[in-house]
């Protein structure tokens, strides 16, 4: 079994091995995982972080071996918690990295991949839940991109896995995951900052999940990240004057 970190500030990964296949999630900088299935030009990949399995380009592929995999796994590192952080490899060059990236072991200023250690120019995340709102605000208006987990293009799941993420919780890839865990909170007038919504289709499937704010707001990603208004039958788009988003469920994943 063969091992692998994302090294590049971000990484596509694809449903399929094909360069036209949709992009299903991101890997951030920092992000490590196992290799399930190898082909000419891609390979398949299991993330570590939340199991997510899809196919990235074989040239993207950095290597590590079980031993540091295993010391990626059982540690837990500090994440960039700016909009972008700067790294610096004297070899590489500068890159910049996005919110949310993994810093893997980081110490006065220096990260360590394999035998490369690259310097760190920003702020850290502080992964504390009170942090919550501001996290959130952060990502205000990026634009929406299916499988996108970056400020330059995130979606619904994506965003708020990242901003739990970033407050020290940990949450699946998936709108319909995510719905599974946590505490339903009966009533949308009963509910907290940092609860989450979910919204379903007319199949009665999970398709969209947005945070919830003060004074009946939440914050989500469609079209791009934005504020809109929550009430017992789901989002009110004041610009569009209708309803966009049926409510399902609101879940509780904090005490």
């Amino acid at each position: 079994m063969s091992y692998g970190i994302c090294t590049l500030s971000v990484i596509p990964c694809r449903a399929e091995p094909n360069d036209r296949a949709e992009i299903v999630t991101q890997l951030l900088f920092g992000e490590h995982y196992t290799v399930i299935e190898e082909q000419e030009k891609w390979i398949k990949i299991k993330i570590q972080y939340d199991n997510y399995e899809a196919w990235i380009c074989r040239k993207q592929f950095t290597e590590i071996n079980s031993q540091e995999f295993d010391a990626l796994s059982i540690n837990e590192f500090d994440l960039v918690g700016e909009y972008f952080g700067e790294i610096n490899n004297q070899e590489k060059g500068k890159s910049m990295i996005p919110l949310g990236a993994t810093l893997p072991f980081l110490h006065q200023g220096k990260i360590k991949i394999r035998q490369e250690t690259y310097s760190f120019k920003g702020l850290t995340s502080k992964k504390d839940f009170n942090s919550l709102e501001t996290y959130a605000l952060s990502y205000l208006n990026s634009p929406y991109l299916w499988g996108g987990k970056s400020p330059a293009g995130i979606d619904c799941s994506g965003y708020t896995q990242l901003v739990y993420k970033l407050c020290g919780y940990k949450l699946p890839r998936d709108a319909y995951q995510q719905a599974k865990q946590g505490e339903t909170v009966g009533f949308v007038e009963s509910a907290k900052l940092g609860d989450l919504a979910f919204f379903d289709n007319s199949e009665g499937d999970i398709t969209h999940v947005g945070i919830i704010l003060n004074d009946g707001k939440i914050i989500h990603a469609s079209g791009k990240v934005r504020i809109d208004l929550i009430d017992h039958q789901g989002i009110y788009h004041q610009e569009l004057k209708n309803y966009t988003h049926q409510l399902r469920i609101i879940k509780r994943y904090f005490d």
